[in-house]
């Protein structure tokens, strides 16, 4: 396979065929180079070398009805989690001023749950309202399916970004996930769209979804046009359905990011759940496909500390784009 011509190709607007994106997924572990050359001439086009940082604060943990196989925090998790109602405003508000120390430009406020309530919504307004007011913060809110209404009213308030990830590809979704449908969600990121807001919608890679359903999913999220595609690699939470699974290998990983970059060439690609646990040594390999990274700990997992993340962006010669709107 000629990987230039992937990158010409995505340079030039057009999609890879199913037969190029399977010949990335499928490439021997030594052709990791040139594919990675490859993405990052895509990557530079429309990023340079700058870093976009986001941190996620866990807004409301567990208490959660649905019954998604991958979430320890689902109601058929039996992980041992932490459970609350949705944080006071000086708690979100003392996370954005976290945000900001780590140089994250996107504060992610995520709340468990199958959607907000209207004390919920009203809440997080109320939060987002005085951040815009103080912080030169971007604010991405993840809290479950959304109305017409509640987008419309988060959009109002200023929340610039809504994710609400596809997860898996439509094939594999009822194996995930039975108490709501592939096809909520995708309703979901065009409200979102429809709302004025940022669309952000990811997926999480090691669910059992074959390679084919690996493209059929970066083809998904391109005809969604999401704006910031989350990339998660599954860890196999003790306690979830999904415990025995085996993690997403750092190779693999890294071909991944780069499929997910030719097809998606403009969006921000993001490394999220699993970067520590499947990349491992080579996290900063992923910044030649990728452009963004979290930063700090997940929803209820544990990240690499922010620290360690600037020096190895640093030691690449990149360059964090700090708060700015």
């Amino acid at each position: 396979m000629d990987w230039q011509q992937l990158a010409d190709k995505a340079l030039c607007g057009e999609r890879l065929t199913m037969e190029e994106g399977l010949a990335v997924l499928l490439a021997d572990d030594g052709q990791i180079l040139p594919i990675l050359q490859a993405a990052y001439q895509v990557r530079r086009h429309y990023y340079g070398n700058k870093v976009k940082l986001n941190m996620i604060m866990n807004a409301k943990s567990g208490l959660c009805p649905e019954d998604c196989g991958y979430c320890s925090q689902s109601i058929v998790s039996s992980a041992p989690v932490q459970k609350y109602s949705l944080l006071d405003k000086e708690s979100l508000l003392a996370g954005a001023r976290e945000a900001m120390a780590r140089k994250a430009g996107t504060y992610c406020i995520v709340a468990s749950g199958r959607g907000p309530t209207p004390r919920e919504l009203e809440q997080v307004i109320e939060a987002v309202t005085e951040i815009r007011s103080t912080m030169p913060l971007k604010i991405c809110a993840c809290l479950g399916l959304l109305g017409d209404e509640q987008a419309k009213r988060l959009a109002e308030a200023g929340v610039h970004r809504y994710n609400h990830n596809l997860n898996t590809s439509k094939a594999n979704y009822s194996a995930i996930t039975t108490t709501h449908s592939y096809e909520q969600r995708v309703e979901t990121v065009g409200k979102v769209k429809a709302s004025g807001m940022s669309p952000c919608s990811g997926v999480i890679i090691g669910m059992g979804e074959s390679p084919a359903e690996i493209v059929e999913m970066a083809y998904a999220l391109r005809e969604l046009d999401a704006d910031s595609i989350p990339v998660n690699f599954l860890i196999p939470v003790a306690g979830t359905p999904l415990e025995g699974s085996e993690k997403v290998k750092p190779m693999q990983a890294l071909k991944v990011l780069a499929l997910f970059r030719f097809i998606c060439p403009s969006k921000e690609i993001r490394v999220s759940g699993g970067r520590e646990s499947s990349l491992r040594h080579l996290q900063p390999m992923s910044l030649y496909a990728a452009n963004s990274w979290f930063v700090g700990d997940y929803l209820t997992t544990g990240g690499q500390e922010a620290n360690a993340d600037h020096q190895m962006i640093e030691d690449l010669g990149f360059e964090i784009e700090e708060c700015a709107l």
